[in-house]
């Protein structure tokens, strides 16, 4: 997947009304997306969600926020920290702030990246698409789940293996005890069927899936 990412970041910023993007943010973003502790929350998911999010676009009633929200949902990533989505809104904020964009933005791209925290219902229609974006990793080609559950072990390495598959279990049974995985009625239809089939392998593999060091 090849988005070219700068032209992409300025013309967003003149979306959300601003002149110009804040000096240096999008070489402080990047270079977040690409700390070495990230093994899934990378460069490729923040391309993987854009790609999604063009072809929904015109699913979203405030695009360029939910676009926005995108770029931010992950800026600050430490794995088991409870407070990345909180510190990501933060930067999100301060950036807006500096270019001059209206509060009212603000807020809601703020609440839309708190949202990714997935502990409860969507409040508005755009976070509803917001999370199933993020989480449409869920429905990937098998192959590519298969990378992704490997690349969160990776993050998750200094976590004794016994204690990753009891909670890593508990998650994918959360996911998949879920009425709906997906809030839109169209990423429902999309992706529904593929993630369970995912959930539901990952959970028969994690018994004896061989603890990544890596």
């Amino acid at each position: 997947m090849d988005l070219d990412l700068q032209p992409r970041w300025r013309l967003l910023w003149q979306q959300l009304g601003a002149a110009a993007p804040p000096p240096g943010n999008y070489e402080q973003l990047i270079a977040a997306w690409q700390q070495p502790q990230r093994h899934y929350h990378t460069l490729e998911h923040l391309r993987e969600c854009l790609a999604l999010f063009d072809e929904v676009r015109t699913l979203a009633r405030q695009p360029a926020d939910v676009e926005l929200a995108l770029w931010y949902h992950d800026a600050v990533y430490e794995p088991g920290d409870e407070h990345n989505e909180l510190r990501s809104a933060y930067l999100a904020e301060k950036a807006l702030a500096a270019a001059g964009c209206r509060r009212e933005d603000s807020g809601l791209i703020r609440q839309m990246i708190l949202a990714t925290r997935h502990r409860g219902r969507p409040e508005t229609a755009d976070e509803a698409l917001l999370l199933d974006i993020d989480l449409a990793i869920l429905a990937a080609a098998p192959a590519r789940y298969d990378r992704y559950e490997d690349d969160i072990r990776r993050e998750y390495h200094r976590v004794p293996w016994p204690t990753y598959v009891s909670g890593r279990r508990r998650l994918l049974r959360r996911f998949q005890d879920r009425p709906r995985l997906y809030h839109t009625d169209y990423l429902h239809e999309r992706f529904d069927a593929a993630a369970r089939a995912n959930l539901s392998r990952a959970l028969k593999r994690l018994p004896t899936t061989r603890a990544l060091t890596g």
